[in-house]
């Protein structure tokens, strides 16, 4: 089944407030999530890896690396989801 950018932003942010312990609703789309407190690279990489179950796929390290707003992980996310359909 495909997944809209909308669908993959609120799993994201499920996901997200669930590892930061950050509301939901500040957890905007272009916020950058290093300048957020309670998020460091743990944490982020706890997220990356509960994302990559959820969906199951594998994130480029590379992409991982840059990713710094929720719209950054929806774009790595589909694009993911792309690639593993094609």
């Amino acid at each position: 089944m495909p997944h809209t950018a909308d669908d993959i932003l609120r799993t994201v942010t499920d996901i997200a407030a669930a590892e930061t312990g950050i509301a939901q609703a500040d957890l905007l789309p272009d916020v950058d999530l290093r300048g957020m407190a309670g998020v460091d690279s743990v944490r982020v990489l706890r997220m990356v890896a509960k994302i990559e179950r959820t969906y199951d796929i594998e994130l480029e390290d590379q992409d991982v690396f840059g990713l710094s707003t929720l719209s950054d992980v929806v774009k790595v996310v589909d694009r993911a989801l792309r690639e593993a359909a094609a």
